[in-house]
């Protein structure tokens, strides 16, 4: 699922240069001209919402440990949230953290 300012545009553009098929959108406020992060990420309250309880990752390179202790306190599921480097994007290490908490978080019926 995309969480992305980019909103619908992202399976436009962003998702057929990953060569991966069209994801649903996560419903997002609109974003700010500016992100200042001495405040909670304008995403946090809505992908908490969102997430109603259930399991789930959000990867980012905005977030930061107000959003990690928000989520904390506000949402009763597991939650990974993953900041990647703005400046290498999200590497094969990414993806490993990432499929290593799925494995303790998930699990097939």
């Amino acid at each position: 699922m995309w969480a992305t300012a980019w909103m619908h545009d992202a399976n436009k553009v962003i998702a057929p240069l990953l060569g991966i098929p069209d994801l649903p959108v996560a419903p997002l406020p609109d974003s700010p001209e500016e992100d200042d992060p001495s405040v909670l990420h304008w995403k946090t309250r809505a992908l908490v919402e969102f997430a109603d309880g259930r399991a789930f990752v959000w990867v980012d390179d905005e977030m930061g440990d107000l959003d990690r202790a928000w989520v904390a306190a506000h949402h009763d599921g597991p939650a990974l949230l993953h900041r990647v480097n703005a400046t290498t994007g999200l590497t094969a290490a990414d993806l490993a953290t990432i499929a290593d908490w799925c494995l303790l978080h998930w699990s097939t019926p």
